[in-house]
């Protein structure tokens, strides 16, 4: 009867050649498991039909006593699964053990965003040169109104409407919504217009932002430029157009507090989705519990 060890073999075997997995990707799925089939094989366990929920929840808390983070902790349970789904079809096991195993609650990682001070230096950009003019046109619209980098470049001319300061965008699932612009984008996108216009002469283009080659600008030109702006204006770590959104979200929800309309603005369908731009720092927080609590004054004027 095949131990646990060459039953890994031929799973991996198997990921190769039914899956065409890359080899650095088979090599992350046997350094997932193999300490552990180790690991049971001194508990006298090294047969597939031993495997036991209790036996994998042990390995879990075997996983915690490492020092493995939930993200790690995840990553060897679903491995675990992928290769108890083998054994299953593979008629060495009856059921999935590791399915009963809970996986646990990997917390959401806070965006990353621009203070305000940033946001402005960032945007501060040389008026004489056309490229600039036009990123700086997109920059402030990304800022503006928390655009995705997708519904950015399918921006047609008509989408925006300066007059009255609003835009049309079509977002995930084609959910058209519509969200305000702010002053200092409807400028930038003012003078990007006249520039537009030079560019292009007679031809006829519907896209708002354009590439040199006179077609709507590529979503890796955006990100490009992007990043080109953030080194040369100092920005610290990589600028791309999320952590515009990220910081449109996070400013409007540190002064407003309205999760509802920060949701609607995103175009997010479910609120659950906006909580995670719920980061006020805990100063903040204090403040406000302060002013608004009847006895939650923790400071005593004399």
């Amino acid at each position: 009867m095949m131990t646990l060890v060459e039953w890994q073999s031929c799973w991996l075997d198997h990921l190769r050649g039914e899956r065409g997995l890359a080899e650095l990707t088979l090599k992350s799925y046997q350094r997932l498991i193999l300490l552990d089939i180790t690991y049971l094989a001194d508990q006298g366990v090294s047969k597939p039909q031993q495997l036991t929920t209790a036996l994998l929840e042990r390995c879990l808390v075997n996983w915690r006593r490492e020092g493995l983070g939930e993200r790690s902790i995840a990553l060897k349970l679903s491995a675990w699964r992928t290769f108890c789904d083998f054994l299953l079809h593979s008629g060495a096991l009856q059921d999935n053990p590791a399915l009963n195993v809970k996986a646990p609650k990997i917390p959401k990682r806070l965006p990353k965003n621009l203070d305000v001070d940033s946001i402005s230096h960032l945007l501060d950009l040389p008026k004489s040169d056309e490229l600039a003019i036009r990123d700086a046109a997109i920059m402030e619209l990304l800022y503006s109104s928390g655009l995705r980098l997708a519904e950015l470049v399918s921006l047609d001319r008509d989408s925006i409407d300066l007059r009255i300061g609003q835009l049309r965008v079509v977002g995930k699932g084609s959910k058209t919504r519509i969200v305000p612009v702010g002053r200092h984008a409807i400028g930038a996108i003012k003078e990007w217009l006249k520039v537009r216009a030079n560019w292009l002469g007679a031809k006829p283009e519907l896209a708002l932002f354009i590439s040199k080659r006179l077609s709507r600008i590529s979503p890796r030109t955006v990100q490009q430029r992007l990043n080109f702006w953030g080194q040369q204006q100092g920005i610290i770590g990589d600028l791309h157009p999320h952590k515009l959104r990220h910081s449109f979200a996070s400013h409007m929800l540190e002064a407003s507090g309205d999760l509802r309309a920060v949701q609607e603005l995103l175009g997010h369908a479910n609120l659950s989705t906006t909580q995670i731009y719920t980061h006020l720092d805990f100063k903040r927080l204090a403040e406000v519990y302060d002013s608004a609590h009847p006895r939650a004054n923790r400071t005593v004027k004399k």
